[in-house]
């Protein structure tokens, strides 16, 4: 018998659910991007949630009809610590809630981070990676963290800050340097594709210490590259060889103090050359393309597993 489980996450990038069964490990996810307009780096959380409000309800329509929800689960902040909050949550909240009253089924929280990590280990098929420590990379558009990965309350996993960025994300690196070029935010696949006519850029060699590292420099050296004229493949390509040496490096330092699995989770983890090269040195898992970026998969199986199922 089918055990269905609904999940929804509104954040600063997309609206998204998604359906999970408990019983064959399938899912549907529905989402769309938050549409901005070109030149912009992103919105203001009123215009996200103005923009959630507007299509969070064609994205359920897509979802299959009739189905029996067990639970549902939705994403209210982007990590779970205290003091993590964005208003744009608050839209998918006000419709998990909404639905599981009407159903009269429990309503379950998470972290859009949670999220991410429990979607990664979904579709690499490695969900039982979940219950054992492991070491994972959120590498997103407002994100890049090397966290410790334990089993919190009901299984659910337990983030830890072990390394990452001390300034700005990659993503927000990625997509300034795309804006700058002339490219539509987000920039991750468009910078990408820059990146296929490659030139051999070197990377800049950021300092890392204790896995830990400073991107916003290299911000400022893309933008004096492209004022001296360099092409828009050479910029892009030193921009995404320069993360990929930053996180190997932490990487690399993470585990002499953690000898453990590591799992690739985050939009700005989809990039194939980053995915190449982590796969090829530290046999890294990684998401499929699909659920790399922001969805509601990994929060539909939050709500199954809080909800009791045996999953990991």
């Amino acid at each position: 018998m089918s055990r269905f489980y609904l999940g929804i996450d509104t954040s600063n990038y997309k609206t998204s659910v998604a359906i999970f069964d408990a019983q064959s490990l399938e899912y549907i996810s529905c989402g769309k991007l938050l549409d901005v307009s070109k030149g912009e780096l992103g919105l203001r959380q009123s215009d996200a949630i103005f923009r959630h409000t507007v299509q969070i309800h064609k994205q359920i329509e897509e979802l299959p009809k009739g189905l029996i929800l067990n639970a549902v689960c939705v994403s209210t902040k982007p990590r779970d610590i205290d003091g993590s909050y964005m208003p744009c949550f608050l839209a998918g909240e006000n419709v998990a809630r909404s639905v599981a009253s009407l159903m009269d089924i429990p309503v379950y929280t998470a972290s859009h981070q949670q999220g991410h990590i429990v979607s990664a280990a979904l579709s690499a098929q490695k969900l039982d990676l979940l219950a054992k420590e492991h070491i994972a990379w959120h590498l997103s558009g407002g994100t890049t963290e090397l966290l410790r990965i334990t089993q919190g309350a009901n299984g659910v996993p337990k983030a830890d800050i072990i390394g990452g960025t001390n300034d700005i994300s990659a993503g927000k690196l990625v997509d300034r340097t795309g804006v700058m070029l002339g490219l539509k935010f987000p920039c991750g696949a468009q910078l990408e594709k820059l990146c296929e006519d490659s030139e051999n850029v070197k990377p800049f060699k950021v300092k890392v210490k204790n896995s830990v590292f400073s991107l916003s420099g290299i911000q400022n050296k893309a933008e004096q590259l492209f004022k001296s004229g360099h092409t828009p493949q050479y910029i892009s390509e030193f921009v995404i060889n320069t993360i990929i040496y930053a996180v190997s490096e932490a990487t690399k330092q993470a585990l002499e103090r953690h000898n453990c699995d590591i799992l690739c989770a985050g939009g700005v983890m989809s990039n194939n050359k980053i995915k190449k090269h982590m796969s090829d040195k530290f046999n890294a898992i990684f998401a499929s393309a699909e659920l790399s970026g922001d969805n509601a998969v990994g929060i539909a199986v939050l709500a199954a597993k809080q909800n009791g199922e045996n999953l990991w």
